[in-house]
């Protein structure tokens, strides 16, 4: 290990720039003659829109235009789409209602969008959209899912009667019932798992600029994906064709998922830009907005029976969840209760038969899609509690219960299409408990109770399948678009490196890792390496960043192409020294011939390759290699969680004592980034288990947490010191042997702290999130 390479702890190239306020954000950008859009957003989860009246808007000061959903059907603006094609058991295809990017007709929730001012400033724009005048016919409205399917219910798209999209299943139904039916035991438990807003520090940002010269259009956009982002708008929104459209993604502010999608705002910016004669069009989301109209996530109403034999070995399990997606199908948002979900209920056990059944609705509410984990958190918190409420029910020891069920030999082929390639289980369980002194826990239980105080332990086992694997295979799950990544080298005839990668940064520290691999491969010091990524013209077509894909995926295409370059470069160098290509060795910046004292510096092969006065027979100049890496497998990051939290049993109020979390992420390029993402993910995952939840009123659909005074979001005062630390098996399946670590935490820590309050008060009836007067009930439930 370099002091820079893989396995260093190098502190973020990003940062300085971040810190010191220099970061160039979608909404620091002012172009010439800019102008400022403001939505007008419906006011009723469910209208008819009757009229609209821009008249009085249109002649207010500042104002340049005002359009509405009928300006956008005339000129053949298509809706947005959803890219992953679920059918459902019986085989039919899933309902996907439409979505306009303004609504026309009828509004689908609160906030819907049915008209846009633009106007000279921001102010101006929105003092304007005061002035347009709607007048809507109310319809009732459904918001909860559980009661979607009623026949009563109000209906939120005709393509989908009953409000049902799809009705699907994975796994063996006839084994499950089987199993279940041969059971010594079987624990049952009915799970709500909490709408979240995902509240990224950075809202949701778009400039639209169309140059009516060359008829050519530039997104400066919020986006995880800058090239989905243009492929959707091109191939299916039809904005512009994907040759006269640019996507530029900047420093980008978190995404933690709701940034991956394509939104009707950034639609509406690159239209408007045209419509109003080729002045650039921009949007930024106050709080308010962000709150109303981002993809939320989560959402699920979950029944799951786990069933035991005589020996505490799980024999089967079966689950029937319920999902809200929300008033339209969002980008991705079909997959993540169904791939990302079932395919992960067999947790880090060995589990003979599984069946799981998903029901995804529609309601009254604003688009559900993929929140850091997605899917994953939802399977985990299913198994976890399980594993716990089991273990009080058979009466054994909740890390001794999982032990037994663990997963040993790999590979290991899962009843729900996954096949585990590499882990140890028993590592991390052991660390954890070591780490968290679980033999000690009985006397620090009694000496809570001695001070009138409740203490409990949780545990949680998470796995999560991640670097979302071979295109073929999400082809044949209906995925729309493939999933691998790509990759450029360029060396430049100096020897600095630029590195174009299709992944995108936001919080990751790409800018650092991806070069600590060029460091270690190519000894060339980071500081004269540069990344770059988030622009469609200047990067070669890539897929973007989610799923904890960039290392496992991203770094392998960049692998790939440092690769060729080595090839190449070995090649002049043993041309050069004449020397055999075999003898060539890369070494501290130097090409050398092995077992002797020849070496030329790195820079001096580069410009040799561009001065391309002597190269090798036939070679083209140049030192520039692009790759594409398809992954052949997910990867399987999993670890265990070791919570403690302290109750007072008069207020309700939960204090987290320690928190334990031992990872197996493979390979680790930079421990520091991989602790501070772990440090995150579990910051989050305890705010939607203690604090978070989006609420909406059952009666009218109005959001109800709409702002940071009624959704309480976790800080610092609300978490412990974390115990972080990591266990490694290899992946086998990319070549640097990396797992992914961005979404862990949010995935393994819910459970644990929801295990840890139950075991605490006696009561295993609790919902998330566990704020005091819900713990304080449950206590007096069973008092």
């Amino acid at each position: 290990m370099g002091m820079e390479g893989i396995g260093a702890p190098v502190k973020r190239k990003e940062d300085r720039r971040f810190i010191t306020g220099r970061g160039r954000y979608t909404d620091d950008i002012a172009l010439k003659d800019m102008t400022y859009a403001w939505f007008v957003r419906s006011p009723h989860a469910h209208a008819r829109i009757r009229s609209i009246d821009t008249s009085a808007a249109r002649a207010a000061p500042g104002v340049v235009g005002v359009l509405t959903g009928a300006d956008l059907a005339g000129d053949k603006i298509g809706g947005l789409i959803c890219g992953w094609m679920i059918h459902s058991k019986d085989g039919s295809p899933m309902k996907a209602g439409a979505h306009p990017a303004i609504a026309a007709e009828v509004v689908k929730h609160v906030g819907d969008q049915v008209a846009v001012v633009i106007a000279e400033t921001r102010n101006q724009a929105r003092d304007a959209a005061e002035l347009v005048v709607v007048d809507y016919e109310p319809l009732p409205a459904i918001v909860d899912p559980a009661k979607s399917r009623a026949a009563a219910a109000p209906q939120v798209h005709p393509e989908a009667p009953g409000n049902l999209i799809y009705n699907w299943g994975l796994g063996d139904e006839a084994a499950t019932d089987a199993a279940l039916a041969g059971a010594a035991r079987i624990v049952t438990l009915d799970m709500r798992n909490n709408r979240l807003v995902p509240n990224a520090i950075e809202p949701r940002a778009a400039i639209g600029a169309y140059d009516p010269a060359e008829e050519h259009y530039t997104l400066y956009n919020t986006s995880q994906n800058p090239h989905v982002a243009r492929l959707v708008l091109s191939a299916f929104v039809g904005v512009a064709p994907e040759h006269k459209l640019r996507v530029v993604a900047p420093d980008v502010g978190g995404g933690f998922g709701s940034k991956i999608f394509i939104y009707p705002e950034e639609t509406v910016c690159l239209w408007a830009s045209r419509r109003i004669g080729g002045r650039p069009v921009k949007w930024t989301a106050d709080r308010s907005e962000s709150f109303l109209v981002d993809a939320h996530g989560r959402d699920h109403v979950t029944h799951a029976e786990m069933a035991f034999d005589a020996d505490n070995r799980i024999l089967g399990l079966k689950v029937h969840t319920i999902a809200n997606i929300g008033a339209y199908m969002s980008t991705f948002s079909s997959s993540v209760p169904t791939y990302l979900y079932a395919t992960l209920l067999s947790g880090q056990y060995d589990i003979p038969a599984i069946y799981a059944e998903v029901d995804a609705v529609y309601t009254h509410t604003a688009p559900v899609d993929a929140y850091r984990g997605a899917g994953r958190p939802e399977a985990t918190y299913v198994v976890e509690r399980l594993m716990e409420t089991a273990a009080r029910e058979l009466g054994v020891d909740p890390a001794e219960l999982r032990r037994r069920n663990f997963v040993r030999s790999f590979p290991h082929q899962t009843p729900v299409i996954m096949a585990y390639d590499a882990g140890d289980y028993e590592a991390h369980l052991d660390a954890a408990l070591k780490i968290a002194d679980y033999a000690g826990f009985a006397a620090r239980k009694a000496e809570a109770k001695a001070r009138g105080k409740l203490r409990g332990i949780g545990f949680s086992c998470y796995i999560e399948a991640c670097g979302i694997a071979p295109s073929q295979a999400v082809g044949s799950l209906g995925a729309g678009v493939g999933l691998w990544e790509s990759a450029e080298v360029r060396v430049n005839p100096v020897g600095t490196v630029e590195v174009l990668t299709g992944c995108h940064s936001h919080g990751q520290g790409h800018e650092t890792t991806y070069a600590q691999l060029v460091n270690e491969r190519l000894g060339i010091p980071i500081d004269q390496i540069s990344i770059v990524h988030g622009d469609t013209d200047k990067v070669q077509f890539g897929m973007g960043t989610y799923g904890s894909r960039s290392g496992a995926v991203g770094m392998s295409a960049v692998l790939k192409a440092i690769e060729k370059v080595e090839a190449k470069a070995k090649k002049i160098a043993a041309h050069l020294m004449e020397a055999s290509e075999a003898d060539i060795v890369i070494e501290g910046g130097e090409l050398k011939v092995a077992g002797t004292d020849k070496s030329l510096p790195f820079f001096q092969v580069a410009l040799a390759a561009y001065t391309a006065h002597n190269l090798p027979a036939g070679m083209e100049p140049g030192l520039k290699e692009g790759a594409f890496y398809d992954p052949t497998n997910f990867t399987f990051p999993a670890g265990t969680y070791i919570c403690e939290v302290e109750i007072d049993p008069d207020t309700g109020k939960t204090e987290i004592c320690s928190f334990v979390a031992v990872d197996d992420f493979g390979k680790i390029i930079n421990p520091m980034i991989v602790e501070g993402q772990v440090h995150g993910g579990v910051t989050q995952g305890l705010g939607q288990a203690l604090l978070e939840n989006c609420v909406y009123d059952e009666e009218s659909g109005q959001l109800i947490t709409g702002s940071m005074m009624d959704y309480a979001m976790p800080r610092a005062s609300d978490v412990p010191s974390y115990n972080v630390t990591t266990t490694e098996t290899v992946c086998p399946g990319n070549p640097l042997g990396m797992k992914g670590c961005g979404e862990a935490g949010a995935i393994g820590s819910p459970p644990a702290l929801i295990n840890a309050i139950t075991d605490a008060i006696g009561n295993n009836d609790l919902s998330m999130p566990a704020t005091p007067e819900k713990v304080w009930r449950a206590i007096r439930a069973v008092a």
